[in-house]
């Protein structure tokens, strides 16, 4: 017989489907609202910097042209940075502000289930927001839809890449001002020297290995590959260092935001 103390939890998929379906009620609720930004933000991006930018650019990026180039490396910068705002600001606002983790944990699922629930549904975002672009790319003829749709799997790899890295920032943070460390010192710096905006290969030799440590890296390569059909054995190791880097950094921000919830 079960003790009266325990709780009956559901399967695992349950209790995971559970966390992501809550955020999926809640971000569908102004669903206008939400929806339209992501595919109006590259279309601003692309009209703003690729199209003006792009006339005096001539020449060709790693056999592309400055459009394409720029438009395959926007198929995971928006997931990077919709993934990163979700699980710092939001996971902050939840915590600390509308106690919603509380409310949450009343109900049969653990404090893991909650902290992987959350990176899932980054990466759900990145999902989404990566489709977006990728919507917006072809319908001006930037890429062929037909080309690029695996890449918003990447977008999704992305969210969890980074839903992970913000949780694991957001468990040091005491105010939400400090987010802003975050963003400045480290996010956005990433978008230009991760071979976004041109290659990698273009930034100086002490650079580069640089470059190469930051998971924007490896999302822009394997992305940028899929769009192009350009596949190498090389993306083996682009690949792998997303896994390794969800599974450790998730690992790392589930101990430390357990410690945060239980106390």
């Amino acid at each position: 017989m079960t003790s009266s103390s325990e709780r009956p939890y559901p399967p695992l998929r349950k209790r995971l489907f559970s966390v992501w379906y809550r955020h999926v009620r809640v971000y569908t609720k102004n669903g206008f609202s939400n929806a339209l930004p992501p595919f109006l933000e590259p279309l601003l991006f692309l009209a703003g910097v690729g199209l003006g930018l792009g006339r005096y650019i001539t020449e060709s990026m790693e056999g592309l042209a400055y459009l394409e180039f720029l438009g395959t490396g926007l198929l995971v910068t928006t997931s990077m940075f919709t993934a990163a705002f979700e699980c710092t600001f939001g996971t902050f606002i939840r915590l600390e502000f509308e106690k919603v983790y509380d409310g949450m944990l009343a109900a049969p699922i653990t404090v893991n289930n909650l902290i992987v629930g959350e990176i899932i549904w980054a990466g759900s975002k990145g999902l989404f927001f990566s489709f977006a672009v990728l919507c917006i790319l072809s319908v001006f003829g930037v890429i062929s839809f037909a080309d690029g749709l695996m890449a918003p799997l990447v977008g999704f790899l992305t969210g969890l890449m980074f839903g992970a890295l913000s949780l694991l920032v957001t468990s040091f943070v005491k105010t939400i001002n400090h987010f802003n460390f975050y963003f400045t010192g480290f996010i956005s710096p990433m978008f230009f020297f991760s071979g976004v905006v041109f290659p990698v290969s273009n930034l100086p030799k002490f650079v580069r290995p640089f470059a190469e440590i930051v998971p924007l890296t490896h999302s822009v390569r394997l992305a940028r590959s899929m769009c192009t059909g350009r596949y190498q054995i090389s993306l083996l190791l682009d690949l792998l260092y997303v896994a390794f880097f969800i599974l450790v950094v998730g690992l790392l921000a589930i101990r430390r935001l357990r410690r945060r919830l239980v106390s």
